[in-house]
């Protein structure tokens, strides 16, 4: 099976015509990554894209409670369906609990498995929990969510950050992950591009572009088309440390 062509819609101008939402409440996390978002517009606008300002997700907030359950139930699925299929030793999600008890001292060092152990309580895939869950996942990103933005303001495209900069792994307190913006295409199985937005302390952030069904086309023009308006993209350089100076 050959990959689509999509060369034809790769030229410098992409950007020109395009409507292109911003989901301003996916900002207000970091000012420096506020910042990059503002000159990315501001970008856009000199290279005449419209900006339809704001193009918030309106059901942003109440994904989350019935995406987790969705994953949940999904998780245990496939991961029994993988481990039983291993020849191992391991062949469940339970299995895979209680060998981390058992091995506590060098497999949970640090965390616990508080999410294997919230999967693990989840039934089958023919629950009705999980089917209504996630219909009502699938109704609030799409419908009432990404559909609904796009069609109540013409959009092409809709951008917000796609995450704070990247953070160190703290072994005392988790993850310092801030805002991402990557649940509602997720979540709907719609196409979300991120590219460089450019860099706050050396550590790199992106800006993420996304649309409804089907619209690979449109998106990969209006991305390619930023990319090469601002060239923001550099080789690592692998520090060891942030560039704080």
């Amino acid at each position: 099976m050959s990959c689509p062509d999509y060369t034809q819609f790769l030229d410098t101008g992409g950007l020109q015509g395009a409507r292109v939402g911003v989901a301003r409440n996916y900002f207000g996390v970091n000012e420096k990554v506020d910042a990059l978002m503002e000159d990315a517009i501001n970008a856009m606008k000199r290279n005449g894209a419209t900006i339809i300002d704001p193009a918030d997700i309106p059901t942003k907030d109440d994904i989350r409670a019935p995406q987790i359950e969705v994953v949940s139930y999904e998780f245990k699925s496939d991961i029994d369906a993988y481990l039983r299929n291993r020849g191992a030793g391991v062949r469940s999600l339970e299995d895979l609990i209680a060998f981390n008890e058992q091995n506590a001292e060098t497999e949970m060092p640090h965390f616990g498995q508080e999410l294997f152990h919230a999967a693990e309580e989840k039934g089958p895939l023919t629950s009705l929990k999980y089917r209504e869950a996630l219909e009502t996942t699938r109704r609030l990103s799409r419908e009432e969510g990404i559909d609904a933005v796009l069609s109540t303001h013409r959009l092409d495209a809709i951008i917000a950050p796609t995450d704070g900069p990247p953070w160190l792994t703290d072994l005392i307190t988790g993850d310092h992950r801030l805002r991402g913006s990557s649940t509602p295409a997720a979540v709907s199985g719609y196409p979300h591009i991120t590219v460089p937005a450019g860099y706050v302390s050396g550590l790199p952030v992106g800006i993420s572009f996304f649309s409804g069904a089907y619209s690979e086309p449109t998106l990969i023009k209006i991305t390619y088309a930023f990319e090469l308006a601002t060239r923001h993209r550099k080789p690592p350089r692998f520090l060891a440390t942030a560039d704080l100076g």
